[in-house]
């Protein structure tokens, strides 16, 4: 499980989210903060104030500590009952939610934890990728690797209409989307530019979205 991961699987850091980003976030919130490398990088790029983590893993989080103004260390699940209130002006949850039995109770639990207007980013695998639909529908194989989409430690999956409705559900609009994969560089690329755009869906390999808290 994740006590096998390596070294890099905790010390990413995320600048695919970039584009998402507000200009400036007070309070930043992460859940899964692994390493806290994210959250070090926002903090010291000017874009966050004051960072907090939650992070399960003992390792990773005696890190992050070094990195991130408060790191709480356990299952987010049992720890954000003990944030106060709208107190985060940013919240990120990258390939998380994913690994959690209840993603929707957590991202109810987040919008509480969140101020009117405020943002939440989101990246989730994308289950429709080609890696996943082309072996279960040519050779009926649907088979867990160390990482990637079909990470072992995945409990849910979700294509861009289930990522959608999770944020949409808990009480946050959609304002912006990116993904993974189709990028310049990117593995699939090529296959993408080759098939005319119009087999997309299987080249994206994470959909992230941005969500705004509503005030209602």
């Amino acid at each position: 499980m994740y006590e096998d991961k390596q070294a890099w699987y905790f010390n990413f850091v995320r600048r695919d989210i970039e584009t998402l980003l507000p200009a400036r976030a007070e309070r930043v919130l992460e859940i899964g903060c692994a390493a806290g490398a994210t959250l070090n990088w926002l903090k010291e790029s000017g874009r966050a104030g004051h960072t907090t983590g939650i992070e399960p893993m003992a390792d990773a989080a005696s890190v992050a500590r070094g990195r991130v103004d408060r790191v709480l260390e356990g299952p987010a699940e049992a720890l954000l009952s003990q944030l106060p209130a709208e107190s985060f002006d940013l919240v990120l949850c990258l390939d998380v939610l994913e690994h959690l039995v209840d993603p929707w109770v957590v991202m109810q639990q987040l919008r509480g934890l969140v101020r009117a207007g405020g943002t939440v980013i989101v990246s989730l695998p994308n289950v429709r990728n080609h890696r996943v639909v082309l072996p279960l529908l040519l050779a009926g194989r649907f088979e867990y690797q160390e990482a990637g989409i079909m990470d072992r430690t995945h409990l849910r999956f979700f294509s861009r209409q289930g990522a959608l409705d999770l944020l949409e559900h808990a009480g946050f609009k959609v304002t912006a989307e990116a993904s993974t994969g189709l990028r310049r560089g990117d593995r699939d690329f090529w296959r993408n530019l080759f098939t005319g755009g119009l087999l997309a869906p299987l080249f994206i390999s994470q959909h992230l979205l941005r969500g705004i808290r509503s005030a209602a």
